[in-house]
């Protein structure tokens, strides 16, 4: 059961030293209880209580970390059913798989289209992560050449599927320090599955026929130490699929059922004929519950449109996205050209920054903090009104950048132009379009006297 917030205040040192961030230690233990900090914030806390806070704090699903370095994939760490409740943690990682037993331009396309396979979207990269390279053949030195080529030619995080313990060290010798995921302890082959993990400190896919089986497989390496499990229940269907995950994300957070407390790893293209079918199965189980899905192939007409549900979903529903404040350069902007006026909602910035780039015009855009809200909602929230975009005109050196003194803000803010006036008596402020969609006609008309 996880600690309350005093149970949690009575195991920190008490000091207030306000090096958390917070004013008060019982404030930091309201905020580790309600999730919304981290143990390691704490400078002072003892290492038994430590150990204490991070048994009890820790999420229901566990979070497994994929890869070394900058470029790791965490998944799990889930804490909720329903995105509405708190949030979604971890992102599921998306791979594409390759056999060894497929012909080297076949191999050769799907590894370019990984790579190649990149979206910016909001100032975010949108790209999958992994490559799931199968011992189909048997043989280890094709299975060893093929982990190899993957390694050397992508900058992929690596599953590295083999009912051979052996095979996988062998094979996986050289990559063993990019912390692969080691596919797939079974009831056949777990001890030296669980040896090799161990050793090499990766995390460990678990295989079993059904969620009783994996209960039993998890319960044995937890015992045996290792705690960094992804679980794969081999469903037989798309429909089996679908449960077993529900089921698996109740039992760990509503039963505490602690040996189904791991993420997951589904083969969408065992589950579909064609990846039209596939890309509905991944479609379905990004949003239930999937924390690694594998597809046979990439296309950017199914990729995408994966990328942006994933975004969609794990982005929490509680902090808008934003942009961060200051001035942006587009086309190339001179003292002469225009300044113009936004806030700092990512989705605005990036579709108001859009239009002027399509313009052609060389621009000034100013972007004001409004905590991630857009126009007409800051607006409405006071966070966008002329007494706080005054203090940051002023603050922001736009004027040493331009000799002109028209600011352009958005149509939906007209009603604050006449105290905006006020606040800035030196500048002359315009209407500019309500409509992002008007921007470029509204800049071809631009002169700076």
């Amino acid at each position: 059961m996880p600690l309350t917030g005093i149970e949690i205040f009575k195991l920190l040192p008490k000091t207030n030293c306000r090096e958390c961030g917070v004013p008060t230690c019982l404030a930091f233990a309201m905020n580790l209880a309600a999730g919304k900090a981290e143990l390691a914030s704490c400078p002072y806390v003892s290492e038994e209580a430590k150990a204490k806070l991070e048994e009890s704090s820790a999420p229901p699903i566990r979070q497994v970390v994929i890869g070394a370095g900058e470029g790791a994939l965490k998944i799990g760490g889930e804490t909720v059913m329903f995105r509405h409740e708190k949030r979604f943690e971890n992102p599921p990682g998306i791979a594409v798989l390759v056999s060894d037993l497929m012909e080297e331009p076949e191999i050769n396309g799907r590894l370019a289209r990984f790579k190649e396979l990149r979206y910016e979207r909001v100032g975010l990269l949108l790209k999958p992560e992994l490559v799931a390279i199968n011992n189909e053949s048997g043989n280890t030195d094709k299975f060893a050449s093929l982990v190899q080529k993957v390694a050397s030619e992508t900058d992929a995080l690596l599953i590295l599927m083999s009912g051979d313990a052996e095979a996988l060290k062998q094979a996986g010798a050289a990559v063993k320090d990019k912390k692969p995921v080691l596919y797939a302890a079974t009831k056949d082959n777990v001890d030296a599955m669980a040896a090799l993990a161990k050793e090499w400190g990766c995390p460990l896919a678990v295989k079993g026929e059904g969620l009783e089986e994996v209960s039993q497989l998890t319960s044995k390496l937890t015992e045996a130490g290792l705690k960094d499990l992804i679980i794969d229940s081999s469903p037989s269907s798309f429909r089996k699929a679908w449960e077993d995950s529900i089921l698996i994300r109740r039992a760990a957070l509503v039963d505490k059922h602690r040996p189904l407390g791991f993420p997951t790893i589904v083969f969408a293209n065992r589950l579909a004929q064609g990846l039209a079918q596939e890309t509905i199965v991944a479609s379905a189980l990004i949003a239930k519950y999937a924390g690694i899905v594998v597809l046979s192939d990439f296309r950017g007409e199914s990729l995408f449109p994966l990328l942006v549900e994933r975004l969609n979903i794990y982005t929490d529903p509680q902090r808008p996205m934003a942009t961060t404040e200051g001035i942006y350069e587009i086309n190339g902007p001179n003292e002469d050209s225009p300044v113009l006026l936004t806030s700092n909602f990512s989705l605005t910035y990036f579709i108001v920054s859009g239009e002027i780039e399509n313009s052609r015009v060389p621009s000034w855009l100013l972007v004001k903090d409004t905590e991630g809200l857009s126009v007409m909602t800051a607006w409405a929230a006071g966070k966008f009104s002329a007494d706080t975009i005054g203090p940051f005109v002023k603050k922001s050196g736009i004027a040493d950048k331009v000799r002109h003194r028209k600011l352009v803000i958005p149509g939906y803010a007209a009603a604050i132009s006449g105290e905006l006036e006020e606040e800035l008596p030196d500048w002359q402020i315009l209407i500019g379009p309500r409509e992002a969609a008007y921007i470029p006609g509204y800049l071809k008309g631009w002169t700076p006297s």
